[in-house]
C-alpha cells in the first residue's frame, strides 16, 4: 500500500486559522501556501494541521509544505506531481469532476471484488470540509498514517471561548460578592 504524505489543501484549513502572521494564505486556486518571507517559525500551523504534513525547516524553523505547485498553476500548468506521475494515479483538475471519476473508480473496483476500496478526503461534510487532494484507499486510513476522521483543531474554539467567558464572569461575580459582603 502506498500513499502520498502531502498537504490535503483542506476546505477549512486549521493552519490558516492559527497562523499569527498571515504567512499562510488560500490562493485563487483554492490551495494553501506558506509565504516563506512572512513565516516567523512559530510552528502553530504544525499543530493546526489535522494531517501532520506541515514541517519546519532546520535552521530557521519556518514552515514548509506542498504548494500544489502554485507557480505552475499561475502559469496555466498542472502540478509537477500530476505531470510526472507515470501511472496517472495523481490527477489534477476540477474537484467535482475528479470526485465523479474517483467514485466511478471505486464502483469499478467494488464490481471486481475489491470491496475495501474507498475514497478518503472527498467528503465536504467531513471535519475539514473536504480536501483539495483526496485519495483512493484499499484499507483503513490508519494503515496509511491518516486520521480516520480528520478535524480542524480550531473547530471548537468558539465554544471554548464562550465557556471561558462564562467561567470568567462567574469568577468576577464571586469576587464582587466577596468584597461586597465584606463591607457590611
Amino acid at each position: 500500500l502506498m500513499s502520498s504524505d502531502v498537504c490535503k489543501h483542506c476546505t477549512h484549513a486549521g493552519c490558516l486559522d492559527v497562523c499569527p502572521t498571515g504567512a499562510l494564505f488560500r490562493t485563487e486556486f483554492g490551495t494553501v501556501v506558506v509565504q516563506q518571507d512572512i513565516c516567523n517559525g512559530c510552528g502553530y500551523c504544525v499543530s493546526g494541521c489535522p494531517y501532520g504534513v506541515i514541517e519546519r525547516r532546520e535552521g530557521d524553523g519556518r514552515a514548509w509544505k506542498c504548494t500544489l505547485c502554485y507557480d505552475r498553476l499561475r502559469d496555466g500548468l498542472e502540478p509537477a506531481c500530476a505531470k510526472a506521475c507515470p501511472t496517472d494515479s495523481i490527477q489534477f483538475g476540477v474537484l467535482d469532476e475528479l470526485r465523479e471519476r474517483a467514485a466511478q473508480r471505486v464502483e469499478d473496483l467494488h464490481a471486481r471484488g475489491v470491496t475495501e476500496a474507498r475514497l478518503y478526503g472527498e467528503d465536504p461534510n467531513d471535519g475539514v470540509g473536504g480536501d483539495g487532494a483526496f485519495f483512493l484507499l484499499l484499507d483503513e486510513p490508519e494503515v496509511y498514517g491518516l486520521p480516520p476522521d480528520p478535524v480542524v483543531p480550531t473547530r471548537d474554539a468558539p465554544a471554548m471561548w464562550r465557556y471561558a467567558g462564562i467561567a470568567a464572569s462567574a469568577l468576577v461575580g464571586i469576587a464582587v460578592s466577596a468584597f461586597a459582603g465584606r463591607r457590611r
